[in-house]
């Protein structure tokens, strides 16, 4: 957390600072251990002060500010980070400011509770390179059926620990593995290789299912209450999740199994072994729902 939905949703939320300038930039007053910037901030400052805002963008889990001099502003959320245009959900951990004008926010905030994420400027030159590979794998939504089996099918991984490796495929993190294996019925600790064509069919499909909900509802709000969307209101995909988090609890998809959790990766897996068996292939239990 937070993963694909919610950068997007984050990214939706602050998209409207398009043509805003930024006047000014720099670090929050905080006692907390400070969070890593590049450059240093009176680098970071020349880069951006008078710059106009052209495009908000989203990179795997980063959110990127494209601005008319050629550089780019990546804010990387990691655990706990929130890019903000309202007021935090505690200003305690309030991290970086920039300030704006000319549009409907005056401030653009990055929070962050653990202290985990970054914000980098880039020149365009790195920036494309990032975007070209930079140890990113393609993005989950844009990636095709037909990719998503030839980057994975090779691998003897779980399939659930191959769906966290950001250089193969990026977006996914742990909660929305869970249920993406879930809606695709595939056990995961099946290994890349063991699966059927059928198989990554299925997955590709619910992979698409799966997030583009969780993107309609803007992310999920776990009960540590963390993560929230731009304007600091709670997502709505937690009232949804059929695996994620409910060890000990029927399925509500069979009704007849029980959620295990077990760990994987030194992750939490959550799954019904009845519509996740580990080796009958089951369909996607959902059509894929369009934008």
């Amino acid at each position: 957390m937070p993963e694909l939905p919610e950068v997007e949703t984050m990214r939706r939320g602050i998209a409207a600072i398009r043509g805003s300038v930024i006047r000014q930039a720099g670090r929050m007053p905080c006692r907390c251990r400070p969070i890593h910037i590049t450059p240093r901030v009176d680098a970071f400052r020349r880069r951006v002060i008078g710059a106009r805002i052209t495009a908000v963008q989203r990179l795997g889990k980063r959110v990127v500010v494209r601005l008319d001099n050629g550089h780019a502003i990546l804010f990387e959320p990691r655990m706990t980070g929130l890019v903000l245009v309202t007021n935090p959900p505690d200003p305690r951990y309030l991290r970086f400011q920039l300030v704006l004008e000319g549009g409907p926010w005056p401030a653009l905030w990055y929070w962050d509770r653990r202290g985990l994420g970054k914000v980098y400027v880039l020149s365009a030159q790195n920036y494309r390179q990032l975007a070209r590979g930079g140890g990113l794998g393609p993005d989950a939504l844009t990636l095709t059926a037909t990719d998503l089996r030839t980057r994975l099918s090779r691998s003897r991984q779980a399939i659930k620990v191959a769906l966290l490796d950001q250089q193969k495929l990026a977006g996914i993190g742990n909660l929305y593995a869970s249920e993406i294996l879930h809606a695709a019925g595939l056990h995961p600790a099946r290994t890349c290789d063991r699966l059927e064509s059928c198989d990554w069919r299925h997955l590709h499909q619910a992979i698409q299912n799966v997030l583009r909900r969780a993107i309609r509802h803007e992310g999920s709000t776990l009960s540590d209450g963390t993560y929230r969307n731009a304007i600091n209101g709670e997502g709505r995909y937690q009232n949804h999740h059929r695996v994620y988090a409910r060890s000990g609890r029927p399925c509500t998809s069979c009704r007849r199994g029980t959620i295990v959790r077990e760990v994987q990766a030194q992750r939490s897996t959550f799954f019904c072994p009845i519509c996740q068996p580990k080796g009958a292939v089951r369909p996607p239990r959902t059509r894929v729902q369009r934008r």
